[in-house]
């Protein structure tokens, strides 16, 4: 008696995971105002798959990588549009060589609580200090914070002002140095004001006082002001009267940096 073997069952082939196609969201994505998280949902849902990333969790690390990506590039064209000269950062400061800036001091400024109150920084010191460094690099982090800043150096402050001088308070107003919530004017007492770009001063600092802050760069001592405002004291007073009636004063004293770098050019020139 002959046994038959049972015939085997052909093994049926794994079955394959359904193909998710992602156009319709990438689609959908853009149309939201999402290009970032368009471009990155593909391997963000290969990642939830890999690690069975939950749906809440998967949607959180999509969402925040757009807003990563958007605040980077709000950061971006801030910097570009505020005129902010490149490179000049808290980081890059040299605390060691100028002492007389207590770094926990800066810490704080770099909160930008002061922006936050609607306060003015005036920056006093002799050349080379260090002083525009500083302004620059607390308008960087300003930005950083979500505040709009404008930077200028007086000379091309006043241009723009002479410029302006005709143009109605409404439309004025509309001026970004009149606007922005920290104005950075660099090099204040270089050179002396005439009456009329004095009181083009005086009325910007008028207009800004209480809505929005100020932060001026200067080689001059508060009392020798009225030698950059025209010799006028009273306008000189007015204008004092404003940006330090709620404003925060930093004295730096020490060697110049730029005196630094020509001393260490020298030696190393003397060593060849």
């Amino acid at each position: 008696m002959t046994t038959s073997t049972p015939e085997r069952t052909p093994a049926l082939p794994p079955k394959k995971e359904p193909r998710v196609d992602l156009d319709a969201t990438r689609e959908r994505l853009l149309r939201l105002g999402l290009p970032h998280a368009a471009e990155l949902v593909s391997e963000h849902v290969g990642e939830a798959v890999r690690e069975s990333v939950p749906p809440h969790r998967f949607l959180d690390r999509l969402l925040q990588a757009e807003l990563t990506s958007r605040e980077e590039r709000r950061v971006k064209t801030s910097l570009r549009l505020s005129g902010l000269p490149q490179g000049q950062t808290l980081a890059s400061f040299d605390f060691a060589f100028q002492p007389s800036v207590e770094r926990s001091r800066i810490e704080t400024l770099a909160t930008c609580g002061w922006i936050r109150e609607k306060e003015s920084l005036l920056i006093q010191g002799p050349p080379g200090v260090g002083k525009t460094h500083l302004a620059v690099a607390l308008g960087v982090r300003a930005i950083e914070n979500g505040f709009s800043v404008a930077f200028h150096q007086l000379e091309d402050l006043l241009a723009i002002l002479k410029r302006d001088a005709e143009i109605p308070k409404a439309k004025l107003r509309q001026r970004k140095h009149m606007n922005a919530a920290l104005l950075v004017i660099d090099e204040v007492g270089f050179q002396p004001m005439s009456r009329a770009e004095a009181n083009l001063f005086f009325r910007l600092v008028a207009y800004r006082y209480g809505r929005s802050s100020i932060l001026i760069t200067t080689n001059k001592g508060i009392q020798d002001w009225p030698e950059v405002l025209a010799g006028d004291e009273v306008l000189t007073t007015a204008i004092l009267d404003r940006l330090l009636h709620r404003s925060q004063v930093l004295n730096i004293s020490g060697r110049s940096y730029r005196l630094r770098e020509l001393q260490a050019a020298a030696a190393r020139e003397a060593s060849r």
